[in-house]
């Protein structure tokens, strides 16, 4: 009760690295991670949403203060909430584009609740994305050794600017950056135009992931209901596309057409041809299914808490390890078949060197993306001390995933028969529709984006309609055009462009160039700069990774 009693503002005196705007210092003490003290329920993600979070007393509190901070910039952060007005705590969940929801606790007098294990399990569970479907495709476009190559470099590369993001909020002086995130580093560097282009590129990230979502629940939807017909009817039926024989078969859908295969297939059983011919009709992976979804998540997206479905967030995890498990055991069946021809290709390999690599390094901007929302992990971090290595053992394991995976599928490949230029954007295409291990991860992928899909959504109509209108729901009308837009694209791409590789790698390039090579680097060397500490070999190096951002997304629409 002690603390309830102390004024909002300190009378002026003792250090001068306390002092606020207009004389007005902070005290020390009141230094730590505390929550917003009101936040409407409707803008809250919340498992219990009947929970009072507040009282009318401190509701007229968060009035008077908001009317106080706008008195000056937001960044001076010269009035702070007292504690009394504090409510209970909330959760909070981080989102992670191509990824999945993670549940956030609560900070406790400026330390987090977790250890250094789950911070970085939090970071592994957080970047795993469906990205992990098309790094062996990334691997065959690049060539083997230099796709192991950039793994590891753009590994290296990603995991050092996101230090450069943890890193920012400590290099601004005279102001408590506690509860900051990289968006608010970028609107004090830049001003408006970084407040707006963060938020430009950070709906890049989560529309792109959406659009994602969309081609592949239709490519899951649609194989998985045909291995149920098939099952139920009990009809044989083979894909009109070259593939291996036996038990253990790899299919190569692009070799029976320059587009996406559609329902092409042969009955080798008798009985009622047309029943399923019908079926083809009506249930085809580009015409029909993309519009089946709507009927399903369009309703979700207009929720106004999508809180029940992050209580899901755990199936990412398990779809992760399931496709490991996956590779391991075909990978074990299939046998390796390699090929070393460092600069020529024949009929079943490809070079070890190819021009095509910035495709894969699009695909790995994305894969390696954790940067908007990293500060928000670590700050539950119980040892703050070891951020940056928590954050290292994180993206060590991250890039190891994305080896194991990438490296096995491409060396397991069988060719020949099948020529390596046959592994899919999504590496699940490769394996027939009634392959029971391929059906069971589309079932589990299937179910993980259904309820990770509504949650993207929600981010994206928080942080648009809130920018425009101040409220995250301002009417059912306009949720529901920004909804629709946001489904007509998937379902365009889904319908005209299915193709995940390169939604995956344009997006990743796109938003990856601010929020991973841009705005760390120029904050570095401006803050560097503001100190007096700018060196010449500090200079060439942030603007060479800048220059490499750039050349990653204008390579993406030459190749």
């Amino acid at each position: 009760m002690e603390e309830d009693t102390k004024p909002l503002l300190v009378p002026v005196g003792g250090d001068e690295s306390n002092y606020g705007i207009m004389n007005i210092q902070f005290n020390p003490e009141d230094f730590k991670c505390k929550r917003p003290f009101h936040v409407e329920p409707t803008n809250i993600v919340s498992v219990n949403d009947d929970m009072q979070r507040v009282t009318d007393e401190a509701s007229a509190m968060n009035k008077r203060i908001h009317y106080y901070s706008r008195l000056t910039s937001p960044a001076d952060r010269a009035l702070i909430a007292p504690d009394h007005v504090l409510p209970a705590p909330d959760e909070i969940y981080v989102y992670s584009p191509l990824g999945t929801a993670f549940k956030v606790d609560s900070c406790t007098d400026g330390y987090g609740k977790n250890s250094s294990v789950v911070t970085i399990f939090m970071i592994w569970n957080t970047m795993m994305g469906t990205s992990i479907l098309s790094i062996p495709w990334g691997i065959k476009q690049a060539g083997f050794t230099s796709g192991i190559i950039l793994i590891l470099l753009m590994g290296i590369l990603t995991l050092y600017c996101c230090y450069r993001v943890v890193k920012s909020r400590k290099m601004i002086p005279l102001i408590d950056t506690s509860n900051w995130e990289f968006p608010d580093v970028c609107k004090y560097y830049f001003g408006s135009f970084g407040q707006w282009s963060s938020l430009l590129f950070s709906m890049v990230s989560l529309v792109g992931a959406m659009v994602v979502y969309w081609v592949l629940m239709s490519n899951f939807l649609f194989n998985t209901g045909r291995f149920i017909y098939n099952f139920v009817h009990d009809i044989n039926v083979t894909d009109i596309v070259p593939g291996t024989n036996g038990s253990n078969k790899v299919i190569c859908p692009s070799a029976a057409s320059s587009h996406p295969p559609q329902n092409k297939s042969v009955i080798f059983s008798s009985g009622n041809n047309t029943g399923f011919e019908l079926f083809e009709e009506w249930w085809n992976k580009s015409q029909t299914v993309p519009f089946y979804l709507i009927a399903v998540l369009l309703p979700l997206l207009n929720l106004k808490s999508p809180s029940f479905f992050a209580k899901f967030n755990v199936l990412g995890t398990v779809s992760v390890v399931y496709l490991v498990f996956l590779v391991t055991v075909k990978a074990a069946r299939l046998g390796i078949h390699l090929e070393y021809n460092w600069f020529t290709e024949n009929d079943f390999f490809v070079p070890e060197f190819r021009i095509l690599f910035p495709q894969l390094t699009g695909v790995l901007t994305l894969a390696f993306f954790i940067h908007n929302c990293v500060i928000t992990l670590l700050q539950n971090n119980r040892n703050q001390e070891n951020n940056v290595r928590d954050l290292s053992i994180a993206y060590f394991l991250v890039g190891l995933t994305y080896l194991y995976v990438g490296v096995i599928i491409f060396a397991s490949f069988p060719s020949p028969p099948l020529s390596k230029e046959c592994i899919e954007q999504n590496f699940l295409d490769n394996f027939p529709s009634d392959d029971i291990m391929s059906f069971v991860a589309r079932i589990f992928l299937l179910f993980q984006m259904m309820t990770v899909y509504p949650l993207l959504g929600y981010l994206a109509r928080v942080q648009l309609l809130r920018q425009f209108f101040g409220n995250a729901y301002p009417s059912i009308f306009h949720v529901l055009v920004l909804n629709v837009a946001i489904v007509g694209a998937g379902v365009a791409m889904a319908r005209f462009y299915p193709n995940i590789g390169g939604i995956i790698r344009y997006s990743g390039a796109t938003c990856g160039l601010a929020f991973v090579f841009v705005y760390p680097s120029l904050i570095y060397v401006i803050s560097l700069h503001r100190a007096g500490q700018l060196t010449w070999p500090a200079l060439i190096i942030h603007i060479f990774i800048i220059l490499l951002g750039l050349a990653n997304l204008i390579a993406q629409f030459l190749l």
